[in-house]
């Protein structure tokens, strides 16, 4: 079964497209919440050990990760696509800005760092991505795109 990471700025919808495939019965995993991510030197990173692992079990359906580390790309060949999502930038921070649940986004110095983001990290993102998908859609057609994805990669 298909392995997709789903990466992009905060605030371009994926943790909302990661509970909505949970709801269709994908198995997802967001790693912005609990023991994936440590810190080393000020930079949230991925736990290797833990990601090579959950790459490693047997699927029974499609399992969809959720992230934006400096140490993803490590891990794009062990996926079977890598989809950026995207909005533009007047999008994204009118969403950070009505967000609930989690406060990253709504302070002048996060909404610098993230317009930073923006223009350095998201074309690398780009680069290295196997598909890109506008989040300005309804997220109903956002999930319907990952999930044709997932299953096109898994042939």
């Amino acid at each position: 079964m298909a392995a997709v990471l789903v990466t992009g700025m905060s605030g371009v919808g994926k943790s909302a497209a990661l509970a909505e495939l949970a709801l269709r019965g994908f198995d997802t995993v967001d790693t912005d919440y609990g023991h994936w991510i440590h810190v080393v030197d000020g930079e949230p990173l991925w736990h290797e050990p833990l990601i090579d692992e959950l790459l490693r079990r047997p699927r029974l359906r499609p399992l969809f990760v959720q992230g934006t580390v400096a140490n993803q790309g490590m891990f794009y060949a062990r996926f079977d696509a890598v989809v950026l999502l995207s909005a533009p930038p007047a999008v994204i921070f009118d969403r950070l800005g009505t967000r609930t649940g989690n406060d990253f986004g709504k302070s002048a110095v996060e909404q610098s760092r993230i317009a930073r983001d923006i223009a350095e990290t998201e074309p690398l993102l780009r680069s290295a991505a196997t598909h890109e998908i506008d989040t300005t859609q309804p997220l109903d057609h956002v999930v319907d795109a990952l999930a044709a994805i997932a299953e096109r990669a898994q042939g």
